[in-house]
């Protein structure tokens, strides 16, 4: 063997020598394969017994005043309460969905255009419209929206100093929850004043939980913040429900998820799993609830079993 191929041999060993070391074969690498990484424990929700109530299913009285809300962002809140309420309102339920997030996107998803409503939940909130005259229809038969937009941000410094500044919302839809079944308020991704409004004015807190690593780690201060609000300002509000939203069936995760959540949580969450769709991607864009944008689609078909659900064969109101 000549030097030069003598070093390249060398240099050769040298490398299997180090791969091995690291546990590693760069040869057959079709057939070799790594252990797969052992996952952490799930973060330790609140106690099911801590929640007070009873789950959505059970029968309840109309009208409902539901507040669809979790502390993070990108959970799926203002999906479920824009296409929950289009398919409470496809059954026959008259509901008006009110948009309180500042971004606007249960509006829009609504088929609204924000920056052409004459007046927004900012102006019920801080200048005491009338909610009626905030009202809005939508594509939907028996489905309104009570709109939002970037106005709405700057409430959670303006009501600091208003008189009740946490029953505004309340006393604002007392008058008109005689003309609806269901009423979904779409909370922002936050635990502040316009959520407490939000909880001030609900009987019932519908918390989407994403089937992934970290959805349990709010839920204990979600929880702790619904108990606050009942013990000094609503005696009546509770955690009805928990709804899985964005499940992906080829994923072990979110398997994981789901049985973690069942596991603590039992008969509060819904049977309905929402799963993570394209067209439920798609639908807000085209200003659209899913049952409009794509009938037959499977996210069309879970919300519409959700509604049948979160109703529980509730009868119909007579006028």
């Amino acid at each position: 063997m000549e030097p030069d191929d003598q070093d390249v041999g060398n240099q050769a060993g040298d490398a299997q020598a180090v791969d091995a070391q690291a546990g590693e074969v760069t040869e057959g690498s079709d057939s070799d394969t790594r252990p797969e990484p052992v996952p952490e424990p799930m973060p330790d929700p609140v106690p099911a017994s801590n929640l007070g109530g009873t789950p959505i299913s059970r029968g309840r009285a109309l009208p409902r005043v539901l507040a669809v809300a979790n502390q993070k962002g990108g959970v799926g809140k203002t999906t479920t309460a824009v296409n929950l309420g289009a398919c409470l309102a496809e059954l026959g339920y008259r509901t008006l969905v009110i948009d309180l997030d500042p971004q606007g996107n249960a509006s829009t998803g609504l088929g609204l255009d924000i920056s052409q409503v004459q007046a927004t939940m900012y102006d019920v909130l801080l200048h005491d419209v009338p909610l009626e005259d905030v009202v809005e229809g939508s594509s939907v038969r028996n489905l309104f929206v009570a709109p939002a937009n970037l106005h709405l941000a700057g409430a959670e410094i303006e009501l600091v100093p208003a008189f009740s500044r946490e029953h505004r919302l309340r006393l604002a839809i007392e008058p008109v929850l005689a003309d609806y079944d269901f009423v979904l308020i779409d909370c922002p991704p936050s635990l502040g004043l316009l959520t407490v409004n939000a909880f001030t004015a609900a009987t019932e807190v519908m918390v989407p939980v994403q089937c992934e690593f970290y959805a349990l780690e709010g839920l204990r201060q979600l929880s702790t913040n619904v108990e606050l609000v009942r013990k000094s300002l609503n005696q009546s509000l509770e955690i009805s429900a928990l709804v899985l939203v964005m499940y992906d069936a080829r994923t072990n995760l979110a398997e994981q998820v789901a049985a973690e959540v069942r596991s603590h949580f039992g008969d509060r969450v819904c049977r309905t799993v929402i799963p993570r769709t394209v067209r439920l991607s798609e639908a807000p864009s085209f200003g659209q609830p899913i049952i409009s944008f794509d009938s037959s689609s499977r996210g069309a078909l879970a919300y519409r079993d959700l509604a049948k659900e979160v109703s529980g064969g509730t009868p119909e109101r007579t006028r």
